[in-house]
C-alpha cells in the first residue's frame, strides 16, 4: 500500500515539475514525432538548452516571414482605454478573458529520447524549409547563429509512417511542385538520407524507391546538384522534404557556416591592414 501512495506521490512530483509556457501551454508536450516539423542536432547533454534557444529562434523568424493578425489580440486591449470600468465590469472582462482560447502555438517539442537530437514540429502558416533556409542565409550573410547548443537543421515538409509504399506516396505529393513547378526545366539532384533507430528498410532499397518518385528527365548528380532532397527516417516515422544549395551551405550545419564566416572576414581584416 505505501508503495502505491509512493509511486503516486513520485508521480505527482513529475506531474508538477512538468515545464509550462507563460500561456499554460507545456512546452514538452508531444511524445511522437509529427511533421511538418525540423530536425536539430545539438550538443550532447544539452537537449532541453536547444529547444528552448530554438523555441525563441523559430518564434522571431516566424513573426517576421508570416506575422500575426493583429485583429486576432484586439481582445487584450486596456480595459481601461474608454474610461474607468466599474469593479463588477473588470472581474467580467477577467472572466471572459479566461474563458477565451489560448492562442494556438505554432512550434511544438516533440519527444525523440535521443540524444544529441530534437524535432520541433510546425503548424500552418509556417513553412519548414523557407524557416530553416531563412535562417541559413542570415547566418550566412551575417556570421552569427543566434543558438548556443543547435547545430545541423533539416526541414521536414511531411512526414509519414516508414514503409515504402507509404514514402514513395508522399514522396510524390512533396516532389510535384519542386521537381514540376517549372515546365520544361530539368535539375541536378542528390537524396540525402538519415536513418535513426531504425533497422527494417535497408538505406540502398530506401534511396531506390524514393528515386522511383522523382520525374522523368532530371539528373542525379552527388557532386553538384542543384536541389537535394532531404529524407530523415527516425523509428517508424519519415520525413521529406526538398531544398536548393545544401552542399554550398555545409549541409544546413550553422556553426560550420558561421565559423566560416567569421574565418573570411577575419582574413579579410588582415589583409587590409597589410595593405
Amino acid at each position: 500500500m505505501s508503495g502505491k501512495r509512493a509511486s503516486a506521490s513520485q508521480g505527482g512530483n513529475d506531474r508538477r515539475k512538468k515545464k509550462y509556457r507563460s500561456d499554460g501551454t507545456p512546452v514538452w508536450g508531444k511524445r511522437y514525432i509529427d511533421g511538418p516539423g525540423i530536425w536539430v542536432t545539438c550538443v550532447k547533454g544539452k537537449e532541453k538548452q536547444a529547444v528552448g534557444e530554438l523555441y525563441e529562434l523559430f518564434g522571431n523568424l516566424a513573426l517576421e516571414l508570416w506575422p500575426e493578425d493583429p485583429e486576432k489580440d484586439n481582445d487584450d486591449s486596456d480595459p481601461d482605454a474608454d474610461g474607468e470600468l466599474s469593479l463588477e465590469a473588470q472581474i467580467a472582462s477577467e472572466v471572459s478573458a479566461m474563458k477565451r482560447p489560448r492562442k494556438e502555438q505554432r512550434f511544438t517539442n516533440c519527444q525523440t529520447n535521443t540524444p544529441c537530437v530534437v524535432f520541433i514540429s510546425c503548424k500552418p502558416p509556417v513553412d519548414p524549409v523557407q524557416l530553416v533556409m531563412t535562417h541559413i542565409h542570415n547566418v550566412y550573410a551575417t556570421g552569427v547563429t543566434h543558438t548556443r547548443h543547435s547545430l545541423r537543421f533539416s526541414p521536414v515538409s511531411a512526414a509519414c509512417v516508414t514503409n515504402l509504399p507509404e514514402i514513395q506516396a508522399l514522396c510524390r505529393t512533396v516532389f510535384e511542385p519542386c521537381f514540376g513547378g517549372s515546365v520544361g526545366q530539368k535539375f541536378r539532384y542528390k537524396i540525402e538520407s538519415r536513418i535513426r533507430n531504425h533497422t527494417t528498410i535497408a538505406r540502398a532499397d530506401l534511396i531506390e524507391a524514393i528515386a522511383k518518385c522523382v520525374p522523368e528527365g532530371h539528373t542525379v548528380d552527388l557532386a553538384d546538384p542543384e536541389l537535394t532532397i532531404l529524407v530523415e527516417v527516425f523509428k517508424s516515422v519519415c520525413g521529406v522534404s526538398v531544398v536548393r544549395d545544401y552542399l554550398k551551405y555545409n549541409k544546413f550545419n550553422a556553426v560550420e557556416i558561421a565559423n566560416a564566416k567569421n574565418a573570411s572576414s577575419s582574413e579579410d581584416t588582415s589583409a587590409r591592414r597589410i595593405e
